[in-house]
C-alpha cells in the first residue's frame, strides 16, 4: 500500500509549497517537476505536473471567458 496521497487531493498546504516551488523552479530548471515535487512532498513528479497541466487550462479558460463569474451580493454589510 502507498502511502502517497491520490493526486486529486491537494491540501491547501500542498499548494501553497507548489506554488512557491513553482517560482523558485521556473521553466529552465533541469528537473522542474521532480524539483518542485520533492518540496510539496508526498507527491511524484507526474503528479505536479499534472497539477500544473490542470492550472495552465484553468487559466485557459477564465481568460477565454469561459468560466462564469459568481453572483456576489453587492449589497453593503
Amino acid at each position: 500500500m502507498s502511502t502517497r496521497r491520490s493526486s486529486s487531493t491537494w491540501s491547501r498546504d500542498e499548494n501553497k509549497k507548489f506554488e512557491r516551488a513553482l517560482a523558485v523552479y521556473d521553466t529552465d530548471t533541469a528537473d522542474r517537476w521532480h524539483n518542485v515535487a520533492r518540496v510539496v512532498g508526498g507527491k511524484s513528479a507526474e503528479e505536479v505536473k499534472r497539477h500544473f497541466d490542470i492550472l495552465m487550462e484553468d487559466l485557459r479558460r477564465i481568460e477565454a471567458d469561459q468560466v462564469p463569474l459568481p453572483a456576489y451580493d453587492a449589497r453593503p454589510r
